[in-house]
């Protein structure tokens, strides 16, 4: 029987249950036979740039203050959890109950100042006790841990490179690996610095070299923004925004004028940018 033949269920017929059962429910069906041929063929593997991309889109809406935007977004980043739970339940490999399971036991087990009798000073010292549990989790000691395995094992854990880079900064800043608070002298001389180097990489003419020293400058730079306590990709967010909304008032005037974006010349948009970017600032 197909997913459109008379009989096949009702858009109704799980309205019985909660809001996360019949969620599930409707996705049992989705990959059930006769479903949904698309549902019922992705894998966890194909299933992953849909999980990134539901998470940006989030992002994007908190950003707006939208309550509709942000409630249909983090709706379609809920399905995710939900559609890996429902393949893998497939094989016996664990459900979504595991999953809520697991995660509940976690935020019982690294919260003993709200579930147990420890006592914590402040929002700090939460972070680092979450961290010593953490690592007394994967090595039965946390002294013995950290002798067993890297402290900071991986370069990016999947995330975009400007999340990666704040990450791996914040986590030496934790043993000491960073300049003192409050004195920003130190954090912009390292980005003069990169900035120079980056000059003779170029003069040099080696490619890599230039590469490798702009990788640099980059990172440096996200780490003036951690020090601001500045989210980096949410900065460079902003200003890609900000560039696109001045470039299509670059276009619009261009376009009053008479001329397309391939007719002007460079002087003719570069006036057009300034023209907006004052009305921006003025705004």
């Amino acid at each position: 029987m197909s997913a459109n033949a008379p009989g096949f269920g009702s858009a109704n017929e799980f309205d019985h249950l909660d809001p996360v059962d019949r969620l599930r429910a409707i996705m049992h069906r989705l990959r059930a036979p006769g479903g949904c041929p698309w549902d019922a063929e992705q894998t966890h593997e194909s299933l992953l740039p849909h999980l990134i991309e539901e998470a940006y889109e989030v992002a994007e809406a908190v950003r707006s203050g939208d309550r509709d935007a942000i409630v249909d977004e983090l709706g379609d980043l809920l399905l995710q959890p939900i559609f890996h739970a429902e393949i893998a339940s497939e094989t016996g490999a664990y459900d979504f109950d595991t999953i809520a399971s697991a995660i509940g036991d976690k935020l019982i087990r690294r919260h003993p100042h709200v579930f147990g009798d420890t006592e914590v000073d402040d929002a700090d010292h939460v972070l680092r006790q979450w961290d010593q549990i953490k690592q007394a989790e994967k090595g039965g000691d946390a002294t013995v841990s950290k002798k067993l395995e890297p402290y900071v094992k991986k370069a990016n854990d999947g995330l975009p490179a400007l999340m990666a880079a704040t990450k791996i900064q914040k986590r030496v800043a934790k043993v000491g690996f960073d300049w003192p608070d409050g004195d920003l002298t130190p954090v912009l001389g390292k980005i003069r610095e990169e900035t120079e180097e980056v000059s003779e990489a170029i003069a040099s003419g080696d490619a890599d070299s230039v590469a490798d020293e702009i990788g640099d400058l980059l990172f440096a730079v996200v780490n003036l923004a951690r020090k601001l306590k500045l989210d980096a990709e949410l900065l460079l967010h902003h200003a890609n925004v900000k560039f696109v909304n001045r470039f299509r008032q670059v276009e619009d005037s261009l376009s009053a004028s008479g001329k397309t974006l391939e007719e002007a010349t460079l002087e003719e948009m570069d006036a057009a940018w300034e023209a907006a970017k004052i009305r921006s600032e003025a705004s």
